[in-house]
């Protein structure tokens, strides 16, 4: 998280106001990180549009060159809409295979790095929280939340983007996780 310095109010004065993750400046980016990362993002306008984007490497590429390419693509969201007041991305504790957690662990090293040098809060949200939000049921599968993002009037293209529209929708509706 971006450090920050926190000045105490005066014994009678009443205590500041507590910024949260989706109401400082800014848009707000949510993600589903992976090889097939997928985005949802609210200008600070409102207007909200989504995607995917893919860091599959070529066959000549060498082991870092997906994180180079994630950065410079986290570099043009920055340059397109404006550098983001929050970032929410999908905390994941498990997964399949080491593999999979290699590359999260990729992901989410660079995006963190890359948000604490320009002093952008993130935060990840753990996956039952984001399904229960959207669906109503914390071990909601795929299917369900592709359907429940659909019948909020998005049209996601695979579940990635799915995923981030919901997490985008959480980091609104709930503040960040601050009610």
């Amino acid at each position: 998280m971006a450090s920050m310095t926190l000045t105490l109010p005066a014994a009678n004065a009443s205590p500041p106001a507590i910024p949260t993750l989706s109401s400082t400046h800014g848009a707000i980016l949510a993600l589903d990180l992976g090889t097939t990362t997928g985005w949802a993002l609210r200008t600070s306008d409102g207007l909200i549009t989504s995607g995917t984007a893919s860091f599959r490497p070529s066959r000549y590429d060498g082991g870092g060159m997906r994180y180079v390419r994630f950065r410079a693509w986290l570099d043009s969201i920055a340059e397109d809409s404006g550098i983001p007041g929050a970032i929410h991305f999908e905390e994941v504790r498990r997964h399949i295979g080491t593999d999979a957690a290699h590359l999260y662990g990729g992901f989410l090293a660079t995006l963190t790095a890359w948000c604490e040098q320009r002093d952008i809060a993130y935060q990840g949200v753990p996956v039952g929280t984001i399904k229960r939000h959207i669906t109503g049921k914390g071990n909601a599968d795929k299917a369900a939340v592709i359907a429940a993002v659909r019948a909020r009037g998005y049209a996601p293209a695979d579940d990635n983007e799915a995923d981030a529209i919901a997490i985008l929708l959480w980091a609104i509706e709930s503040q960040g996780g601050v009610r």
